[in-house]
């Protein structure tokens, strides 16, 4: 992968997303320098109060298996963990979130979210920036499995896994549940 070329194809890509209206940039390719080339696109061109969400630490992980097989999209050749982290490797992550907020993030992100919660914790209690957890296809699809098989209430696991990640220092969370959830609050 040619980094540099990368760098000014996602800070162009950033531009149009912000012309467009989007709220937030999200940069998820594990790129160095992504987000110190994006803040400077966008602050060149006008947009500096759009805000910068870091996927900073994205393992590679196995949990994004019902994902890849929906789009159709697990690796061609080879595997991404030349560019996603080591699950084993927590330090990295702190690392990469450093990084990621020195370069000119607004918030950060932690992906998966379950199988991580000690890293969501820690770059909580190490940085004061709203950050985000991903609850991805993988913990969504163990619930919906587990569900349908009548070994667990489903709301209550659902919410359960959810609260965790919230207990763990997630402003935020996104969840393949978000829509259930809402209606289910909206019912109690």
């Amino acid at each position: 992968m040619d980094n540099d070329a990368t760098l000014e194809i996602i800070a162009k890509t950033a531009v149009s997303q912000a012309e467009a209206g989007a709220d937030v940039i999200a940069p998820s390719a594990m790129i160095d320098g992504q987000v110190r080339a994006i803040r400077r696109a966008l602050d060149g061109s006008g947009f500096s109060h759009v805000p910068i969400l870091s996927y900073a630490a994205k393992y590679a992980s196995s949990f994004y298996g019902p994902f890849r097989e929906a789009a159709e999209s697990p690796p061609q050749f080879g595997d991404r963990a030349t560019y996603q982290m080591d699950p084993a490797n927590r330090r990295e992550a702190l690392r990469e979130v450093a990084l990621d907020i020195e370069e000119g993030a607004d918030m950060v992100m932690v992906k998966p979210a379950l199988a991580y919660l000690d890293v969501l914790r820690e770059v909580k209690c190490k940085w004061d920036l709203p950050t985000a957890a991903y609850s991805v296809s993988g913990e969504y699809a163990m619930i919906k499995a587990a569900a349908q098989k009548g070994w667990i209430d489903e709301k209550k696991m659902a919410l359960e896994v959810l609260i965790s990640i919230k207990r763990a220092g997630a402003d935020f969370i996104l969840t393949y549940y978000a829509g259930q959830v809402a209606e289910w609050l909206k019912r109690d």
